[in-house]
């Protein structure tokens, strides 16, 4: 375990049962979604890598990408 992990957990364990329990439930969950995600792009053939780059190649030369300051991504983005 590395040491940040371990600071992380002395300070959890500071806090109450509910509090615990409500961050192990988010930490799991975003590991579940992480190991799905994972999974995905392991599973992805070169196949339907290249239609996915021709997909964008063909939506670039029509000009239909909307600009990143419209989506949430674009929200933390620097100007």
């Amino acid at each position: 375990m590395t040491e940040l992990l371990q600071r992380a957990i002395t300070e959890v364990s500071k806090l109450s049962d509910e509090e615990q329990d409500a961050i192990a439930t988010r930490l799991l969950a975003e590991l579940e979604d992480e190991q799905a995600w994972q999974s995905r792009f392991d599973t992805t053939t070169d196949d339907q890598w290249n239609n996915l780059a021709a997909l964008v190649r063909q939506k670039n030369v029509q000009g239909n990408f909307s600009s990143i300051k419209n989506t949430s991504i674009g929200i933390m983005a620097p100007n």
